[in-house]
């Protein structure tokens, strides 16, 4: 299996989101599960590539050549692919990855996840979208989800289809027992 993993190429402030991230990428290498990201050692996204290696594991990186050229690429990957821009990088990843979660992070991190949930709502792909909410991080916005359930804007079912865990043993169970849902406009 592979998991693409968006997060923070910053590493935040508290260290619990770090220690988190090393955790997680143990706990993958140390199951087989491959590790897919935005190829970038800087950050949790360093964190955790340099955790999965470390423990004998296998990592892919995509990153747009103007992030490799700003020598922000990862150089001790098991593969890393160099792409055009943000939007190859998303597409690569997609093409690569059996599941995807978002981790602490910023704007972009939001941004890759909430495309692939949307993918998934419209029968893109069948592949499961999950939030790791360390130390209760995602807590607003699984609210916001919440509430945009509660107002009509989006459906019980796909609210639903996305997974919340805080402990990687949660997390790759849920991941690996993902059944998708109908397609929004199935």
């Amino acid at each position: 299996m592979k998991i693409a993993v968006f997060c923070g190429s910053s590493a935040g402030l508290d260290p619990v989101y770090t220690h988190a991230a090393r955790a997680l990428g143990q706990y993958f290498a140390e199951r087989q599960v491959a590790l897919v990201y935005g190829g970038g050692k800087v950050g949790l996204m360093g964190v955790i590539a340099d955790a999965v290696m470390d423990a004998g594991g296998q990592v892919y990186g995509v990153i747009p050549v103007s992030l490799q050229s700003k020598e922000l690429a990862h150089t001790g990957l098991t593969e890393l692919f160099v792409v055009a821009d943000m939007h190859e990088r998303k597409a690569k990843m997609a093409q690569l990855a059996d599941a995807f979660v978002a981790m602490p992070g910023g704007a972009g991190t939001l941004e890759e996840i909430f495309e692939s949930w949307t993918w998934a709502q419209l029968g893109y792909h069948s592949k499961p979208c999950a939030f790791y909410n360390v130390n209760g991080f995602y807590d607003p916005l699984l609210q916001m989800i919440t509430n945009m359930t509660e107002a009509g804007f989006l459906k019980p079912v796909h609210a639903n289809m996305l997974i919340r865990a805080d402990q990687p043993e949660a997390l790759l169970q849920e991941l690996q027992q993902y059944q998708p849902p109908q397609h929004k406009w199935s």
